[in-house]
Order: C-alpha cells, then sequence, then structure tokens
C-alpha cells in the first residue's frame, strides 16, 4: 500500500500567501496542514510515501526530508497545473499495480484509518454538504453500497454527496489506463485532467466503487474555511501548553496554539489563534487568526486575519489578508 498526497496545486484561493508558501506547510493548531495527513496515515501502517510537488515543491521536499526522515519518501514534480488526474497520472511508475491511498494535500478527514487501508475494495470518501457545485460529486445506489457516477464542479448537482478528497484504490492498473487514455486525448473538465474523471472511466469499465463516510472533513483551500478549521482542531487539541517564557503581561484566551521562540507582550491573544515560530507580538488584540512565522506585529487589533511568515505590522487593522515578506505601517 503506497499514499499519493498531491500538493503541487499553486493555492490560488490563499494567495497571497501562497506566492511563498506552499498551502500545504500553513501552520493549523499549531502543525503544519501537511503534518495532519501525513501522522494519521503513517500510524495506521503506511510507510511509502509518493508526494507530488509543483509550486515551492522544494520546500515541500525540505520540510518532509526533515520532519520525517523515516518514511520511504518520493518526490515527483508536476511541471504544468494540468489537474489532480495529471498529477496521479505521473507517478504510475512508482505504483506498478499497487494499492494507493490517494490524499489530497489541502484536505483533512477523520474517518477509520486502518479499516479502509485494510479493505479489499475501492472506496471513495464522502459527506452531504449544502453546495457540491465547487466539488466532486457522486450518485449512490439505493443500497447505499454501490457508487454509480461520479462527476467533477456540476453546475447541477444529481446529488449533494461530495467526494472529500479520499480515494482508496486496488484496481490501479485500470486507474492508469483510464488516466494514460484521458491524457493522451486531452479529454478534460474544467479545462484540467481530473481524478474524478478517470474514476468515471473506471465505473463504466464495471469496477466497483463502494461509499464510505468521513466524520469530519476540514477543506483548507479558502481563508474562510482555513480559519474555520483551524479554530476547530485547536479546541480538539485542548489547550496546547505555552512555550516557556513566552507570554508577559498578558492575557491568553483558549485555545490558542504559540509555537517556540516567539515573544508575546502587553497583549490579549485568543480565542482560536495560532502563531507561528519566533513570531513577535507586542501591544496587540488578535482573535480567531493565523500568525506565521517570525513575524512582527506591533499595536494591532487583528480578528478573522491570515498573516504570513516575515510580516510586519505596525498600527490598527483588522480583517486582513497578508502574504509573506510584508511590511505595513498603518501609524
Amino acid at each position: 500500500m503506497k499514499a499519493i498526497i498531491p500538493v503541487a496545486g499553486a493555492g490560488t484561493k490563499l494567495r497571497p500567501h501562497t506566492h511563498t508558501q506552499p498551502k500545504a506547510l500553513i501552520p493549523l493548531a499549531g502543525k503544519p496542514l501537511l503534518d495532519f495527513i501525513i501522522e494519521p496515515l503513517y500510524e495506521a501502517g503506511i510507510k511509502e510515501f509518493i508526494f507530488i510537488t509543483g509550486h515551492l515543491g522544494e520546500k515541500i521536499r525540505a520540510y518532509i526530508q526533515q520532519k520525517y526522515p523515516h518514511l520511504q519518501s518520493h518526490f515527483v514534480h508536476q511541471t504544468d497545473r494540468e489537474g489532480v488526474g495529471h498529477a496521479v497520472w505521473l507517478t504510475r511508475e512508482l505504483v506498478q499495480q499497487d494499492e494507493v491511498l490517494i490524499m489530497l494535500g489541502d484536505t483533512i478527514c477523520e474517518f477509520d484509518y486502518p479499516s479502509i487501508i485494510q479493505a479489499r475494495e475501492n472506496l471513495l470518501g464522502i459527506k452531504k454538504v449544502d453546495d457540491p457545485r465547487d466539488f466532486g460529486v457522486a450518485e449512490i445506489d439505493e443500497t447505499h453500497q454501490k457508487i454509480v457516477h461520479v462527476e467533477e464542479k456540476p453546475q447541477i448537482p444529481t446529488s449533494n454527496t461530495a467526494l472529500v478528497g479520499v480515494y482508496k484504490i486496488i484496481d490501479t492498473n485500470v486507474l492508469f489506463e483510464c488516466l494514460s487514455d484521458h491524457v493522451a486525448h486531452n479529454i478534460r473538465s474544467h479545462d484540467e485532467i481530473q481524478l474524478t474523471d478517470a474514476i468515471e472511466c473506471m465505473i463504466r469499465k464495471g469496477i466497483l466503487f463502494k461509499p464510505f463516510k468521513v466524520t469530519v472533513w476540514f477543506d483548507c483551500g479558502r481563508k474562510d474555511k482555513l480559519l474555520e478549521s483551524n479554530a476547530t482542531l485547536l479546541k480538539k487539541r485542548n489547550h496546547i501548553p505555552l512555550p516557556e517564557g513566552a507570554v508577559e503581561n498578558s492575557i491568553i484566551v483558549q485555545p490558542v496554539s504559540i509555537a517556540e521562540g516567539c515573544r508575546i507582550r502587553d497583549s490579549i491573544i485568543g480565542p482560536n489563534v495560532t502563531i507561528g515560530e519566533h513570531a513577535q507580538v507586542y501591544r496587540c488584540i488578535i482573535q480567531h487568526s493565523i500568525i506565521g512565522s517570525y513575524s512582527k506585529l506591533n499595536e494591532v487589533v487583528l480578528s478573522d486575519s491570515l498573516i504570513g511568515s516575515d510580516a510586519h505590522l505596525k498600527g490598527f487593522s483588522q480583517h486582513l489578508n497578508i502574504g509573506d515578506n510584508t511590511e505595513i505601517d498603518f501609524a
């Protein structure tokens, strides 16, 4: 069993942060988004990972090699943004005919990892949503045991059952047959080679897919969803210890995550705040926000904000979306 983690997307909905920071490395509740994907897979028994990188891929590789040297890691580079289907197709020589679990690199899910990994079936993770038009959508038969049709981002959805970005595939030979055909004939949806279209191709060839429900699903592709996920994960981790000496003359309203090397002075922090390593925060009020590593904030009031690494803010501001290496003075 191999895990395939596509992290090649440019993260356009999270710009300007993703100009300099891969989306998968943005911190959530005290650790990068990517950790929430890798750790449960490894704990459930998967030791071999294939990471499909693209934009800022060298940062992904460096992080994985430093943080997870015990993994058997492979890195495949997707030069052009051709879609998730194309990205998975690039792994065909590494996968051969092994079973795979594909998890999208901007999605955090909770489910019974060991049972899904050990299952001798093709499985797709699903969850009901209010508006499925931004997702892959699955149609399930009346027995609720078989997926009969999938479609990527339909304008008129036939169900409100979304594909959450978790795909357990045992018939990988058929998967790569379909993907190779789509690449060869440039078969696209929404201008990309889609994994959803390849799965639909497999279904038409008679391959059985069964659905499984995820208990929790965080889609972290947009700022509002990222902040919402951060708040939920902070609550689940429950009172993360503060680094010794990091906080002075300040009020901390839990849940909050403050990384090592930070200096928080004369401030009110929280609730639902994650602050990255070596950030400096002086005379600030911050709630419902994510602050990147090595940032310097002085006399600002922030709510529902996402501040990139190495950003400098001075003055007064609210509702910001500031990228890395930015300096702003509101004084």
